[in-house]
């Protein structure tokens, strides 16, 4: 899959894309619990997309590095398609070192 093809409200069942920044992360907290949350912006040759980093993954991610996600989720915040691992997604850094 590429960032062109992803649609809110669909599950991405393996996308490749390289970190192009990641924002300071920010403490959240609801009723079902709390931890972090940083913004991302992901790219691959055929656009950029918002993603959502939440706790440990954060600390495992840096600008420049190559992820994959495998069984993602494309959501939509404030008219923005965001990308994310989901609640039943992973998420491997830098796979070819």
């Amino acid at each position: 899959m590429k960032v062109k093809d992803l649609e809110i409200g669909e599950s991405v069942d393996r996308i490749e894309v390289e970190v192009k920044e990641i924002e300071e992360p920010r403490d959240w907290s609801n009723a079902r619990g709390s931890g972090k949350v940083a913004n991302a912006v992901v790219k691959d040759d055929t656009g950029e997309v918002d993603m959502t980093l939440w706790n440990e993954d954060i600390e495992k991610v840096n600008e420049e590095d190559t992820i994959i996600i495998t069984n993602g989720w494309v959501s939509e915040f404030q008219d923005e398609k965001k990308l994310s691992t989901g609640r039943f997604g992973k998420m491997e850094v830098n796979p070819d070192e």
